[in-house]
């Protein structure tokens, strides 16, 4: 290997993910020889085994509700046969190939790209071996991402994760879940609704424990009125497979022994970054206890010409945050280097049904920052458009600084609300006064004509002690 001849390019990005395809192309853009290197499927995780296919079951899922629950607005039950998993799955492979295949044509097309379907790792700080090829260049940029985290007691079970879940052609006749975070909520709806027992395993005493305890509550109700089982305070977890087939797990919850059998098992208990994978300590890049490589807020490593971009770098861990890095960095290589990652707002949705669209502060957050604020919080029982869906699950709760009059953070656990979030999010980006949202008409019959109400409702809220 210390003969292969080295090859010389402008630029390497380690990872084709959703910050390091655009960058390729706007490196190519630039008249810059760029190497991709991308070990797995070219498109990363959203394309592949995140985003894409999983809101496409997502989308399954809440088509077989509606049938199942059509005589709650008046129309007759249709008949809802046993649902076929391969035709769903045949859908979710057609939308992911359309995703997939339209990036590598377009990948083949620019002849300033030259991609590397190989593990790419670091042999100093300006060279790369991607498979038999030494590649070497001025500048490198890491988007390797993260894989979900095998938690100890559970290497020798079988097991699935969000990635092999997503791959079975049969129904789990009974799901277990370790893990009640995102990932794990929103695939024990999908499989609830498809035909499966659910049952969610917890260590945490409640769900979603990031959350405010009141979104945690509403989120479990909401779940086990579809018949899907939550054990929180789940403690001492195991996975052992059954001698007869299945899985079952053992735990301790509140001092008592017990176990949980089922005929699957889905580990959702969180993800590791994939620094690891590309031998950081030959390029002396700083890895912080959480295995994450550090960057500035420019996505600089601590070595020079050496940038992260994407879930790799501990600053998100959404799409949407990945592609923001790809416009920091080509703001600052080719623009007036005004973007950096401390002016983003933290945003996200999760895709359970109804959802939950969130940004900036948790009202928890807020108490504990010393400001003083405003709250305000609607039933969506009390929204007219909820009720005129059938869809009634949920509220609304915004956090208003009281001195500045701008918004710290809102939620919207409701119908829609995965878009309705995007109301607050540009308030808050635009600096407004609350007062001018709250002044707004918005369009009747919607759900968001209700925001102005909820922030004529805002009142003082006590600070933590």
């Amino acid at each position: 290997m210390k003969d292969a001849k080295k090859q010389s390019f402008d630029a390497i990005i380690i990872g084709s993910g959703q910050a390091g395809n655009p960058l390729a192309f706007a490196l190519a853009g630039q008249n810059l020889k760029v190497a991709l290197i991308e070990k797995g499927r070219f498109g990363g995780t959203c394309v592949n085994t995140g985003c894409t296919p999983t809101k496409a079951y997502v989308a399954s899922a809440r088509r077989a509700w509606e049938l199942k629950n059509a005589s709650d607005l008046g129309i007759p039950n249709p008949k809802l046969e046993k649902i076929d998993l391969r035709k769903v799955k045949e859908r979710k492979d057609k939308i992911v190939a359309g995703s997939h295949d339209g990036l590598v044509d377009s990948l083949r097309k620019e002849k300033l790209i030259t991609t590397f379907q190989a593990k790419g790792f670091f042999l100093d700080q300006t060279t790369v071996q991607a498979g038999s090829a030494i590649l070497t260049v001025p500048k490198i940029f890491i988007n390797v991402g993260t894989r979900p985290r095998i938690p100890e007691g559970f290497e020798n079970v079988n097991f699935l994760t969000n990635e092999s879940l997503l791959e079975l052609e049969e129904i789990p006749y009974h799901l277990l879940i370790v893990g009640g975070s995102y990932i794990g909520l929103e695939f024990a709806q999908i499989f609830r609704r498809l035909g499966s027992k659910v049952t969610i395993i917890e260590m945490s005493d409640r769900l979603i424990s990031k959350e405010d305890p009141s979104i945690s509550e509403r989120i479990r109700e909401i779940l086990e009125s579809e018949g899907i089982k939550v054990l929180c305070n789940s403690h001492c977890l195991e996975g052992k497979n059954n001698p007869d087939g299945g899985v079952r797990v053992l735990m301790n919850c509140g001092g008592e022994q017990k176990q949980a059998s089922g005929s699957h098992l889905l580990l959702a208990t969180g993800r590791q970054s994939n620094m690891d994978l590309v031998n950081p300590e030959s390029a002396g890049l700083a890895i912080d206890k959480k295995g994450f490589v550090e960057v500035n807020d420019h996505l600089e490593t601590n070595v020079k010409g050496i940038y992260a971009l994407g879930d790799c770098n501990g600053k998100g861990a959404f799409t949407h945050t990945s592609y923001h890095d790809f416009e920091i960095l080509q703001n600052q290589l080719f623009g007036d280097k005004s973007k950096k990652v401390s002016d983003r707002i933290l945003n996200y949705a999760l895709y359970t049904d109804p959802p939950l669209g969130r940004v900036g502060m948790t009202l928890s957050q807020a108490k504990n920052s010393g400001k003083e604020i405003l709250y305000a919080e609607m039933e969506m029982s009390q929204i007219n458009r909820a009720r005129e869906k059938g869809e009634t699950k949920g509220k609304m709760e915004v956090i208003v600084d009281s001195k500045t009059e701008q918004i710290l953070g809102a939620a919207v656990l409701g119908v829609g609300g995965d878009e309705i979030i995007g109301l607050f999010i540009t308030a808050i980006y635009g600096k407004l006064s609350y007062k001018t949202l709250m002044n707004s008409v918005q369009t009747h019959p919607t759900v968001s004509e209700l925001i102005p109400t909820l922030l004529q409702q805002l009142k003082p809220i006590k600070a933590n002690s």
